[in-house]
């Protein structure tokens, strides 16, 4: 399978946007399309994400204004996947850090957030989320990152399984588990 990994950059912001339009969640509820606007650079400042129309027209704004980072994945010209990674220290202050990250330690260390992963229906199990890594891994090296780190959930998490990747695609690429919570593992792979 011939899968072909883009950086997020504003000119595919169409394709970004018309991939979380027709990409169902877990839950199959049209309402609950996250755009993926909550892991980003932006300050929360009282947005109003209540509604996916909303959620839709910050992801549009933030991917136009590279407030949202990541890789998108493309098979036979058609976005397939996603995976959400920015710096850590532009996004501590989004909301979803502010909600789920105050387990996460902080330190000194230049640090490349793996936030999530959105993968089509029909093309999960084929490796596209480990293609989407080892492109952020490749990437942060040349970007004099020294630390990847990943925030996965566990099989009985209380988060949706497709979103922050399992605990063994991070082990199959050389993350170590740092700290093991009850809000979920913290991973790091060393660069």
């Amino acid at each position: 399978m011939n899968i072909e990994i883009k950086k997020l950059t504003p000119e595919l912001a169409d394709d970004y946007v018309h991939f979380f339009d027709t990409t169902p969640h877990d839950d199959f509820v049209p309402e609950h399309k996250c755009y993926c606007v909550c892991w980003c650079s932006e300050e929360f400042k009282d947005q109003d994400f209540s509604t996916a129309e909303k959620r839709r027209q910050y992801a549009y704004e933030y991917v136009k204004k590279s407030i949202i980072q990541g890789y998108l994945a493309y098979y036979e010209g058609k976005v397939v996947g996603w995976c959400n990674a920015n710096a850590r220290d532009e996004c501590t202050k989004c909301v979803a850090w502010r909600m789920f990250a105050d387990y996460v330690p902080m330190d000194d260390k230049k640090v490349k957030s793996v936030f999530c992963f959105t993968i089509a229906p029909e093309m999960k199990r084929k490796g596209i989320a480990t293609k989407l890594l080892e492109r952020v891994i490749e990437d942060a090296k040349k970007e004099g990152f020294e630390v990847v780190e990943a925030y996965p959930y566990k099989e009985n998490g209380f988060q949706s399984s497709d979103y922050g990747g399992h605990v063994g695609m991070y082990q199959k690429l050389g993350f170590e588990l740092v700290i093991d919570s009850v809000k979920g593992p913290v991973m790091r792979k060393y660069l």
